[in-house]
């Protein structure tokens, strides 16, 4: 198996985690789950930028960068 695509297997198995764990915080969160209630809005929204971040860098991974 070649590096890039090791590279790439984690890097969308990544984005797939943190995105997973996203919406289900912020549906469980929206249900008013005493715990998941204290997380901050911001909080999610950071998971989120990091999951599309995720998916870009995979996304570049896969079709422009060859290393």
């Amino acid at each position: 198996m070649s590096q890039s695509s090791k590279i790439n297997r984690t890097l969308t198995q990544a984005f797939g985690t943190v995105l997973g764990l996203a919406i289900a915080v912020w549906v469980l969160r929206g249900f008013g789950l005493a715990p998941l209630t204290l997380i901050p809005g911001g909080l999610i929204l950071v998971l989120f930028l990091g999951a599309i971040i995720l998916g870009v860098l995979s996304y570049v991974q896969r079709t422009w960068w060859r290393f």
